[in-house]
């Protein structure tokens, strides 16, 4: 676990000292449960779904379990791109997309219009 802290202060998505809720994977796996959050909301993807902060954990931690907080992006590589890093982190786990759920589902109208 300490492993884990690090590394997650080393690309950007929690401070040292921030710890996860002991919570946070029961809520993750409900939130996956509801029918269309088991998919990518940027490419439509069900392969490597992440559940990610669309306001960061770093930033805000009273928002981590609050669902309303959440969009599910993947880390498959689809059409080229993964997902939660180029469109819920704009290339680098340090930064955050204030825009994410717009930007997500704008690419996703484009990619569905694409392969029609």
């Amino acid at each position: 676990m300490i492993l884990k802290n690090i590394k997650d202060a080393v690309q950007g998505k929690a401070p040292l000292g921030h710890k996860r809720s002991s919570h946070w994977p029961t809520v993750r796996k409900h939130f996956l449960e509801v029918p269309g959050n088991n998919k990518c909301a940027a490419c439509g993807g069900t392969d490597k779904i992440e559940v990610h902060h669309k306001e960061p954990f770093h930033l805000n931690p009273d928002l981590e379990l609050d669902p309303n907080n959440f969009i599910s992006l993947c880390e498959s590589n689809s059409y080229g791109i993964v997902c939660h890093l180029t469109i819920g982190h704009l290339g680098n786990y340090k930064n955050f997309n204030p825009n994410v759920v717009e930007d997500a589902a704008n690419i996703l109208k484009k990619l569905t219009e694409a392969n029609k």
